[in-house]
């Protein structure tokens, strides 16, 4: 199965002169879910992973289908102001702005390793903050796993420091 067959192109959104690429169709089929799941757990071993952490919110779907086959724990990384409890947070750039994410205080133990989930790599802003609240909190990044990447933007300059993996390439 060719996955970007699965991507849908959606011109100008959310603003005029982007090309977005939206994963809801995949998501939408059993049979391209499931390849993606697989692909992932061939790239990342069980042993390397104690916890699957989902960006807001296009990452969570991913990490809770990963975190099921791989029998760990889920956690959510969103947007400020989304999560109860005591939280961390850090603000960001993003292609179209600025943004502030959080993550709660004891979603992960000192030391455990977290795999890192989201739809689209793009300037890699997104996924380098969530990296240093996985680290604020105390938890080691294991790695980024992305079911699409925009190499044009160059995110992965970003999180060189970090492992990642990504299915699909723009």
């Amino acid at each position: 199965m060719n996955l970007k067959e699965k991507i849908a192109e959606i011109p100008d959104f959310p603003k005029k002169g982007i090309l977005f690429r939206d994963i809801s169709p995949l998501l939408r089929d059993p049979s391209a879910l499931s390849l993606v799941v697989d692909e992932f757990a061939k790239l990342y071993h069980t042993n390397e992973i104690d916890l699957i952490a989902g960006i807001e919110s296009r990452g969570f779907p991913l990490a809770c289908a990963l975190a099921l086959r791989y029998n760990k724990g889920m956690i959510m990384i969103r947007k400020q102001g989304k999560l109860p409890g005591a939280t961390k947070k850090i603000s960001y750039d993003i292609e179209y702005g600025s943004a502030t994410m959080e993550i709660q205080n004891d979603a992960i133990k000192k030391g455990q390793r977290v795999l890192i989930c989201d739809d689209l790599l793009a300037t890699g802003g997104t996924a380098k903050a969530a990296a240093k609240l996985v680290e604020k909190i105390g938890g080691a990044v294991t790695g980024f796993a992305f079911i699409i990447e925009l190499t044009d933007l160059k995110g992965s300059k970003e999180i060189k420091s970090y492992r990642h993996e990504s299915l699909v390439k723009y």
